[in-house]
């Protein structure tokens, strides 16, 4: 079997990353891999064991000059299946490309936003199957697609990079914190519907109360200037520290105390998964896919998105309860063991794999 991959992402977290665990998964299983991706992925150098990497200028959702590209490519090599992993003008011009040849095309949808239907309908009629990374995401699928193209396969996390033993000291000198703080950590990019203002809203009173703890912000982003200047308006700027994309989170995760994921929006929150690897408590929006990766009062607290007062009373009740918060940091890392899997992830893809292929066959 050979399966050529297109994504359209250029740092490896979220999607790209889970295109990294899938190419390798597969690649164990004996299938062949074709991966096209921008030259300035990161995923260039990190899945040149795993497949062959095919870089290819990518420009979004108006390159009209990526379908002739793709084609090119495609052509070139022959696959049996073209999976494409993102948006950003792949899910469309990859989808017309691989019609054009007449092969067999899947989406990965990884994101819970609301889709125009004029839009999204002609645009979904381009995949013979989409696969949804969680059952929230699948839900908002339902107005576009038949179910009988639709899948549900849950994105994964390698649990074993994660659960690690905390170097306390390390990380704290690392970071330039005092040796007594504790860590509050937000693991996403600095864009709206990631929620970081409400965040700082809710938790300024809490942090101004307990000078100890520290809200770590992982990530970059567009309201990088405007959460400056809203952590310097509540006179945060010694506890609330924006610190940049960081590719030493196995290292850094398991050292935080509590993890807050304020989103507004989430198709499934890969850093939440991450995070329960690590056996780390969860304070989340009830959103999306987020309850399925947190499950409320089992692995953390979940909270309505955007409700500050309710985000705070629940960060208030677990800074204050470390008993609480090892018990649900406990549970959270069983969870992603028992049914986030990079092996459970693999094995769905490829079932779509054969049962589509199967059916062209036919």
């Amino acid at each position: 079997m050979h399966i050529l991959h297109i994504e359209g992402g250029s740092q490896l977290y979220g999607g790209a990353l889970q295109v990294l665990y899938l190419l390798n998964g597969l690649t164990a299983l004996g299938i062949d891999n074709t991966l096209i991706c921008r030259p300035d992925c990161a995923l260039v150098n990190r899945a040149a064991s795993c497949a062959t990497v095919c870089p290819l200028p990518l420009h979004g959702d108006l390159d009209v000059g990526m379908i002739p590209r793709l084609l090119r490519q495609i052509r070139h090599s022959q696959p049996e299946l073209v999976h494409l992993h993102s948006r950003i003008g792949v899910d469309v011009m990859g989808g017309i490309a691989a019609n054009l040849l007449n092969l067999p095309v899947i989406h990965t949808r990884r994101v819970d936003n609301p889709e125009w239907y004029w839009l999204a309908a002609p645009k979904y009629r381009l995949h013979d199957r989409v696969i949804a990374i969680s059952a929230g995401i699948a839900e908002v699928l339902r107005a576009h697609v038949p179910p009988e193209r639709l899948r549900l396969v849950r994105s994964a996390v390698a649990a074993s990079e994660y659960a690690q033993p905390c170097d306390r000291a390390a990380v704290l000198c690392q970071l330039n914190l005092p040796p007594d703080a504790q860590l509050i950590g937000i693991v996403a990019q600095l864009i709206p519907r990631k929620g970081h203002q409400v965040a700082i809203a809710a938790l300024a009173q809490v942090l101004h109360a307990q000078p100890r703890w520290h809200l770590l912000c992982f990530g970059r982003g567009a309201l990088e200037t405007s959460l400056r200047n809203q952590i310097a308006a509540v006179g945060l700027a010694q506890q609330i520290h924006l610190c940049g994309f960081r590719d030493d989170l196995p290292n850094l995760l398991p050292c935080l105390d509590l993890l807050v994921h304020p989103a507004l929006m989430e198709g499934l929150g890969i850093a939440l998964l991450q995070a329960a690897a690590a056996g780390v408590p969860i304070v989340a929006s009830r959103v999306g896919g987020i309850p399925e990766a947190v499950r409320d009062g089992v692995t953390g607290l979940l909270v309505p998105p955007g409700d500050v007062t309710a985000l705070r009373c629940a960060c208030a009740q677990l800074l204050t309860n470390p008993a609480q918060r090892q018990q649900l940091g406990q549970a959270g890392a069983r969870l992603v063991r028992e049914e986030f899997s990079v092996e459970a992830m693999v094995a769905g893809n490829l079932a779509v794999y054969r049962e589509l292929l199967g059916c062209a066959a036919g």
